[in-house]
């Protein structure tokens, strides 16, 4: 049984999914603002923590700064978009994973079973594996790779353009290995590039300006389950060369530590760029690049199985309709509207234009898009020492610029109600 602790200001989102979470077995907590939360942490630290990016009284990144000893063994940010998640990555860090509103069921239950190994294998052919769909050849043969390498110790190195699923394959392998320990992903380019030694192997206390205690990394933390370090080729070179001393000795040390601990977490790697052209433009070492690629996984970009876009539009559009007790269909016309368009945000960008047709749809018919919008333009990344609150107030002003001031589109995109959305516009406009 897990402790679940979910904080969202959205009452009907937050209590419908606490009771499916109940009905799985685990206990499930609720808070609808920072101050709730902070005190539900207080109390007890939960196994899992989906936090909401825009609170009443804050952004969810300030809970972050506040988690202290408290902290859960897994933080799920809830964002409303894919580009969301870039924009905020960096200030947010590494460790975290992230939801897109609105959240499929099944997708908390999956991160829930990462937890502790579970386990699922069938030999069959399947349209489905876990999170991941499709019954293209393409996607067998990643299911077989899957079934293939999870029961061996091997280093697994998935590749494949964003928004393709890499995390998911991650926790395939994770759960396919019977392993007991946890699934603990990390995105390497949220890393602090001063304590990334600290953030990885951990620290002793004293060992720097500001280590009042010791502190456990994430190869620690991953002990007896799976490591995902994603983006690998956005770790700085000399980290690098660290990683591969680990990977060929399975030990490591703390940051001012001389002893040296056993690394019993099993390693996948992960990369949106060619790893080739990555050594060659110095992202990637190249004896890293070799370690890794003991069996690596190529995810095929959604363009390259058009054959499965029609049961992931289905699968979306069916968790659409069992969140919302509704029996929504797509159009005639529909599917043959989404082989026109060539995907470059894949299965990420995919989900987003279902759900989005599906709220803008006034009846029981979702109607095809218009046209498919390009990635949110004029949203910056936060520039360094910005606060947290000024970054909040970039991403909302910049979306509601993206969809030329309608707010229902801003609101719906960010994931908040239309409520909270007025409320922060009317505060910029007062501070102003």
């Amino acid at each position: 049984m897990k402790t679940v602790l979910i904080v969202d200001d959205d009452d009907d989102f937050a209590d419908g999914l606490a009771q499916l979470i109940r009905l799985k077995g685990h206990n499930c907590a609720t808070a609808g603002t920072l101050e709730e939360a902070r005190q539900a942490l207080d109390k007890q630290a939960p196994s899992l923590l989906l936090l909401d990016l825009i609170l009443p009284d804050g952004s969810g990144l300030e809970l972050l700064e506040d988690i202290g000893d408290n902290r859960p063994e897994r933080i799920v940010l809830i964002t409303g978009h894919s580009a969301i998640t870039q924009f905020v990555n960096s200030v947010a860090g590494p460790g975290i994973s992230y939801l897109t509103k609105p959240v499929e069921t099944q997708e908390v239950f999956s991160i829930l079973d990462s937890l502790s190994a579970g386990g699922y294998a069938d030999d069959s052919d399947q349209p489905a594996f876990g999170l991941l769909i499709g019954s293209s050849d393409a996607m067998q043969k990643v299911y077989q790779q899957i079934r293939q390498v999870a029961p061996t110790e091997s280093t697994v190195f998935v590749q494949g353009e964003s928004g393709t699923g890499k995390e998911l394959i991650a926790e395939a392998v994770h759960r396919e290995s019977g392993l007991s320990g946890p699934f603990v992903p990390v995105n390497c380019g949220g890393l602090t590039p001063e304590l990334i030694g600290s953030e990885l192997f951990g620290h002793e206390k004293g060992s720097f300006t500001g280590a009042a205690k010791q502190h456990k990394g994430y190869f620690e933390r991953a002990a007896h389950g799976t490591l995902f370090l994603d983006e690998i080729t956005e770790m700085p070179m000399d980290m690098q060369t660290q990683l591969l001393r680990v990977l060929e000795s399975n030990r490591f040390t703390r940051v001012g530590g001389t002893q040296e601990i056993d690394c019993t977490a099993r390693l996948v790697a992960a990369t949106n760029r060619d790893p080739a052209v990555a050594v060659q433009e110095n992202k990637l070492r190249e004896d890293l690049y070799f370690r890794l690629q003991v069996f690596p996984i190529r995810l095929p970009k959604l363009a390259a199985r058009n054959n499965d876009l029609a049961e992931l539009a289905q699968h979306f559009l069916d968790a659409l309709n069992s969140r919302n007790a509704q029996n929504k269909a797509f159009a005639d016309g529909f599917i043959d509207s989404l082989q026109e368009h060539t995907w470059p945000g894949n299965v990420r960008e995919l989900k987003n234009v279902i759900a989005r047709q599906y709220i803008l749809s006034d009846g029981d018919t979702v109607a095809p898009p218009d046209s498919f919008d390009a990635p949110l333009s004029g949203t910056a990344a936060p520039a360094v020492g910005q606060s947290i609150r000024d970054v909040e107030k970039q991403l909302i002003m910049s979306t509601l610029e993206h969809f030329d001031g309608d707010k229902k589109a801003t609101a719906a995109t960010l994931g908040v109600s239309l409520k909270t959305l007025y409320n922060r516009l009317k505060d910029y406009e007062e501070s102003s």
